[in-house]
Order: structure tokens, then C-alpha cells, then sequence
């Protein structure tokens, strides 16, 4: 059986850079930091007191009142990031094609906030003040669920949870499914909210996290000899993923075709990277495979890039492995340096990221290089944003547990 083509024909986005994907990827071009002090709660206490932060995000804009009491803000931000993604593509879910509508939505953590107010709530006044929409408004798979009631999708409904991937094998999921034959369009991507008290604290305790307190908007610094450790950030990033057929029949916008996938696992370590990061590396040579491109094809790569002194050392010598000599003509890059980690959101925004710098023809730089790290040595497009013809994008997702995932966009023509 032949594979069906599959395209983009909507994004939507909640990040630290802004709301809606036009002001957070004007913002990534301008190298705009989201990070900042911590605002949520007083963190003064604590090793940690910067993250990346949404800002001026209002869910009555987006939710009813009535229904805000009932989902955790990862939830809100997906159905409010699914509302202008939807509205984006054009499409319309009526009863003659909900069946061939899925949703694919994941995080990685869920409802941490929720998880955190609810269990002080149970301490000091007891279970019966445990509100009876607790477990919905933490379990991961309600971002999912919420966004199919909403919008009436009644294909597949899933949420993959799978840490830092997340977003990636989200959208990976939805391509196969539109590739199979199983759906016409999938509401796709990850959402994630967890700067809290217990998810800074339990990050802090790893000495995952940058602590660069004093200088919140250099704290995420990707490649740079001197970084420390990753910002945790939250958002939501959401895609229609459509197949080219539904979208030409409706004459619907195309933003870029997902023409490869890829999958693995490192069998390795919970938290760290595979050495000379041999997973990452097996997965971005799928992603091609599955395209039928060969290597050199590839003019950017929206790296995974944390800010972590192993994970990027490591992501480096991977592309090196995949891409050989043509390595050192790619742009790599990673937005983080500005949204900090949006962990199961991650993939979904660098994902809107990487089908932009095709649209568009400029990639976003990586900021706060001020000391390349000699391991780290290609172009990884320092502090400023560059125009650049690409005809192929790759995003990187790479999570706890060894589990990796590789998208790769393509201009539509």
C-alpha cells in the first residue's frame, strides 16, 4: 500500500515568547529571552528562582469559566494552543468527518500544580474538601480528552507520554496514523505545565537546572562552554496534521509536508544520554530513511539542545555520526536558549518552530553563546537569526529513559 502525503495546515502555540505562534516566532528571530524570575510562587527559598514562565495568559479568553475550575493549566493551555491551531487551518469537525478527526496530545508530568494544591488541601482540611474533579484535572491523557469533547474529534484519541519527546512522538504518531490510512486529521502536539515548588525541587535535586539566578535571560545557553544546566519553561504546542489529499480538496494553506520519523531507545540510563549519543544518532538516521533523502539534504536542525554539559556535547557528536562532513554545513540551533525546556511541550513548539524556518527561509538562532565549548563545534547559528534556503528541517526530542524521537519537515511546493 502507498503512503499517503501528509502536511501542516495549522499551528497554535502558548510559550514563554508570547501567545499564539506569530508573536513567539517573531520573538525567537529577534532572540528574545522568556526567562525570568519566578513568579508563580516565592522561590526565594530555594537553589532555584528563575523559569521560563507564559506570561499574560488569560483561559477565560479561551475557556468557560465554569469549566476553568476543572482542568490544571497544562489543560488550558492545550485547549486554548488547539483553539488557534484549529482556527489556523480552516478545518471544520462536523459529523460527516469526526470519525476521521484524532487527537494525539501528550505531557510529560501532567497536572504537578493541581497534584501539589490538592494534597495540602487533603493535609489541613481533610478528604472531603478533595474537589471530585481532581483526577481529571491531572491525569495526562484530559489535555487529549478535553480537546476531542471540545471540538467534537471522534478518531483516535491518545496522549503518549514519553518526558522530553513527548510533543515529537505526539506529532510522529498523528504522521503514521495519516500515513495508514486511519485518519484524515489529527489535533497533534504537547502541552506542559510544572513550575512548581515540587518540579523545580525535584529538577533542582538532580542538578539539572541552571542556576544562574542573577542573569535569568543567559541562564539557558545551549553549546556555550559555561552552561549549567537547563530552564524549565511550560507552554503548549499544537499542529493540524492533515493529510495532502483532505487538505487540496478543501484548498487549505500548506506550511511544510512531514516527509520522515524517527524512533529509538537507548538502553541505557534513566536520565542520561547513550555515550557518543549512539540513540539519538540511530534515530535522526531513521527520521531520513523513513524520508528516503539522503543526509546532506538537510539545511537546519532545531536541535534538542538543553543547555546541559552531556546532552549537548553528546547531541553534537551524534549529528556528526548521522551527517558526517556535511555536519559542518548545517545550521543547528536551539530555541531553548530563549523558551528555556517546555519538557512534553518541547517537541510541539520546536516543531512549529522548524516548519516556520521552512515557510519562511530563516532559522532562529541560539542565544548566550559567548564561549564555544570546543566539543561543541559546529554552526550552531550564535545570537543572531539567519536567512537560510531550507528545504528540509529536523526537530530533535530526546527524554529521560532513553527515548528518542526525530521529526523532519519539508518545504511544500
Amino acid at each position: 500500500m502507498s503512503r499517503r502525503r501528509v502536511v501542516i495546515t495549522g499551528m497554535g502555540m502558548i510559550s514563554p515568547l508570547g501567545i499564539g505562534v506569530q508573536e513567539s516566532w517573531h520573538a525567537a528571530i529577534a532572540g528574545t529571552s522568556g526567562v525570568g524570575k519566578i513568579t508563580q510562587w516565592d522561590a526565594s527559598a530555594y537553589p532555584v528562582q528563575i523559569a521560563a514562565e507564559v506570561k499574560g495568559f488569560n483561559p477565560e479568553q479561551w475557556i468557560e469559566p465554569k469549566e476553568i475550575k476543572k482542568m490544571d493549566r497544562f489543560i488550558q493551555f492545550g485547549l486554548a494552543a488547539a483553539q488557534m491551531a484549529i482556527d489556523d487551518s480552516g478545518f471544520r469537525i462536523a459529523p460527516e468527518n469526526a470519525e476521521r478527526v484524532g487527537v494525539c496530545v501528550g505531557a510529560g508530568m501532567g497536572g504537578l500544580g493541581s497534584i501539589e494544591a490538592y494534597h495540602s488541601i487533603l493535609v489541613e482540611k481533610g478528604h472531603r474538601r478533595v474537589s471530585p474533579f481532581f483526577i481529571p484535572m491531572v491525569i495526562i491523557n484530559l489535555a487529549a480528552g478535553n480537546i476531542s469533547i471540545r471540538f467534537g474529534a471522534k478518531g483516535p484519541n491518545v496522549s503518549p507520554v514519553t518526558a522530553c519527546a513527548t510533543g515529537t512522538h505526539s506529532i510522529g504518531e498523528a504522521f503514521r496514523w495519516i500515513e495508514r490510512g486511519d485518519c484524515d486529521m489529527v489535533i497533534a502536539g504537547g502541552v506542559e505545565s510544572t513550575i512548581t515548588p515540587l518540579g523545580i525541587a525535584g529538577f533542582a535535586s538532580m542538578k539539572a537546572l541552571s542556576t544562574r539566578n542573577d542573569a535569568p535571560e543567559k541562564a539557558s545557553r545551549p553549546f556555550d562552554k559555561n552552561r549549567d544546566g537547563f530552564v524549565m519553561g511550560e507552554g503548549a504546542g499544537i499542529l493540524i496534521v492533515e493529510s495532502l489529499e483532505s487538505a487540496l480538496a478543501r484548498d487549505a494553506k500548506v506550511y511544510a509536508e512531514i516527509s520522515g520519523f524517527g524512533m529509538s531507545g537507548d538502553a541505557y540510563h534513566m536520565s542520561a544520554p547513550a555515550p557518543l549519543g549512539e540513540g539519538a544518532a540511530r534515530c535522526m538516521k531513521l527520521s531520513l530513511q523513513d524520508a528516503g533523502i539522503a543526509p546532506d539534504s538537510v539545511q537546519y536542525i532545531n536541535a534538542h539542545g538543553t543547555s546541559t554539559p552531556f546532552g549537548d556535547e553528546l547531541e553534537t557528536a551524534a549529528v556528526k555520526t548521522v551527517f558526517g562532513e556535511h555536519a559542518y554545513r548545517l545550521c543547528v540551533s536551539s530555541t531553548k536558549s530563549m523558551t528555556g525546556h517546555l519538557l512534553g511541550a518541547a517537541g510541539g513548539v520546536e516543531a512549529i518552530f522548524a516548519v516556520l524556518s521552512t515557510v519562511n527561509d530563516v532559522v532562529p538562532p541560539t542565544m548566550n553563546i559567548e564561549e564555544p565549548d570546543p566539543e561543541c563545534d559546529l554552526d550552531y547559528v550564535p545570537n543572531t537569526a539567519r536567512q537560510l534556503e531550507v528545504q528540509y528541517a529536523l526537530s530533535n526530542s530526546f527524554g529521560f529513559g532513553g527515548t528518542n524521537a526525530s521529526l523532519l519537515f519539508k518545504k511544500y511546493r
